[in-house]
């Protein structure tokens, strides 16, 4: 289930709160030989893995939280960027990854699972087609039925290996004249991680039939190939010969989105709001992009538009509860906040309500609210990093210092990619005479956000003070 992302706010206090929510290589032999190597030094503006290389002046780590891997928060959260814990072990060992990771998830998990259907569950007598009896070669000599049953081991049964036989067996009787069972092999080999054979494979399959899902394909594979540029150069041509195609202009919009291109991803938005004003994740992209950008009552307007169509979610109050507190509507905002806790679905929902709540708080003054809100937080998930690091500036100001250092410490070592703990730890270590530890953590800081100014100000004091002993 797709929802926009619970947006996740800053407040400041003397010291940062904190934000609302390579390659391996074994030898140069192997890499030289490896046709999906991807080089390790990309150029500026080329790369998913270097974000912060972007020519469209992203937002800087202080307007806008990062995720793990370096990027901005996105508005709404994408099957093939991140997704729910599975709910079971046999899924939980079937999905490659889980949405705890930097690195995206592939659609294994993301967009088919979800294709298991009741009627297809295991019975107790054994299972509803045993793969292991079948004679691929007889069906696949049956077409109607042979692309019936590739769906079935391919997204229900996650068997690639036995559903890359059948097509392979299929395309093979079609005379590879069939651009169907092409596409299906491009997939097979995508989800084996051999990329560029799919490459060649949707290649093939496009000169036979031009097809929006054939080139919505292939630009996932030149994404998972860290060539960004490629995709979107795709996705123009695949406009010239689709105009005004929705999941197109969409991809286009998410790729600048990745790439921290924040301005351009929010044009390639409002021209998919232009063909289908209905759609969630513009609306919600858009409306997370005002809300980030100092314009809380216009973002206001977006997600209300959401409330309109019939989204009904905790996010989406949330981010209501978030966009009337900004806005100065107070009477709303307890209400919205109130009811997204109504609704929320899981732990890490409630979670994120409270902390924002706890921000709500502190930008009313009433401290001891907000430590209890940032307490509950951490009730519901114990993994909280922004929670600790904002406990721990509450606990400075109560001059309690080893509880507000040992805060610290853990919401570094859970998100080292945030820049406020490092920085709050550094502070709290030169206040107390630690210079070493001190000038170790305003390092890590600055690696993590290059442009804080008060980091760079606090190494140079450091620096004198080095100079001086």
């Amino acid at each position: 289930i797709q929802a926009a992302w619970s947006l996740k706010t800053r407040a400041l206090t003397e010291m940062v709160y904190v934000d609302e929510i390579d390659m391996d290589q074994e030898g140069i032999a192997e890499m030289v030989l490896d046709e999906n190597a991807i080089a390790q030094v990309a150029r500026p503006g080329t790369s998913l893995k270097l974000p912060g290389t972007s020519q469209g002046g992203g937002p800087s780590p202080a307007v806008r939280p990062v995720t793990q891997s370096g990027r901005p928060i996105t508005g709404f959260v994408r099957p093939s960027t991140q997704s729910g814990r599975p709910s079971t072990m046999e899924q939980a060992i079937r999905t490659p990854r889980t949405a705890l990771t930097a690195r995206p998830l592939t659609s294994a998990s993301g967009g088919y699972v979800r294709l298991g259907t009741a009627s297809m569950l295991t019975n107790p007598d054994g299972p509803f087609i045993n793969l292991s009896r079948l004679n691929l070669a007889k069906y696949a000599q049956k077409p109607k039925l042979a692309k019936a049953l590739f769906e079935y081991i391919f997204h229900h049964e996650n068997d690639v290996k036995n559903a890359l036989d059948l097509a392979a067996l299929a395309t093979e009787h079609a005379q590879f004249k069939d651009w169907w069972w092409k596409v299906q092999i491009g997939k097979c080999y995508y989800r084996l991680g051999l990329y560029r054979e799919a490459e060649k494979q949707f290649k093939s399959a496009l000169k036979q039939q031009d097809m929006v899902d054939t080139i919505l394909y292939l630009a996932k594979v030149y994404l998972r190939l860290d060539q960004p540029v490629t995709a979107l150069n795709l996705f123009k041509q695949g406009l010239d010969r689709f105009p005004g195609e929705v999941t197109l202009i969409c991809g286009i919009a998410r790729i600048y989105e990745e790439m921290n291109n924040i301005s351009s991803a929010a044009e390639y938005y409002k021209d998919v709001l232009k063909q289908d004003n209905t759609h969630v994740e513009a609306i919600a992209s858009i409306g997370s992009n005002h809300f980030y950008s100092d314009q809380p009552e216009i973002a206001l307007r977006f997600y209300r538009r959401l409330l309109q169509m019939g989204v009904y979610n905790c996010q989406l109050f949330n981010n209501l509860g978030l966009c009337c507190f900004y806005a100065q509507q107070y009477d709303m905002t307890l209400s919205s906040f109130e009811r997204a806790l109504f609704l929320a679905e899981n732990e890490e929902e409630t979670a994120d309500v409270w902390y924002n709540l706890g921000h709500v708080a502190v930008g009313i003054g009433d401290l001891n609210l907000a430590y209890q809100c940032f307490k509950l937080t951490l009730v519901n998930n114990n993994d909280y990093a922004e929670a600790y690091n904002n406990l721990a500036v509450l606990e400075m100001r109560k001059g309690h210092i080893e509880q507000a250092r040992a805060l610290l410490q853990t919401a570094s070592s859970l998100a080292p990619h945030m820049y406020e703990p490092h920085f709050n730890f550094a502070i709290l270590s030169e206040k107390v005479g630690d210079l070493q530890r001190s000038y170790t953590a305003a390092q890590k800081s600055e690696e993590a956000f290059p442009g804080h100014v008060d980091t760079q100000q606090l190494i140079k004091q450091l620096k004198e003070h080095f100079a001086m002993l």
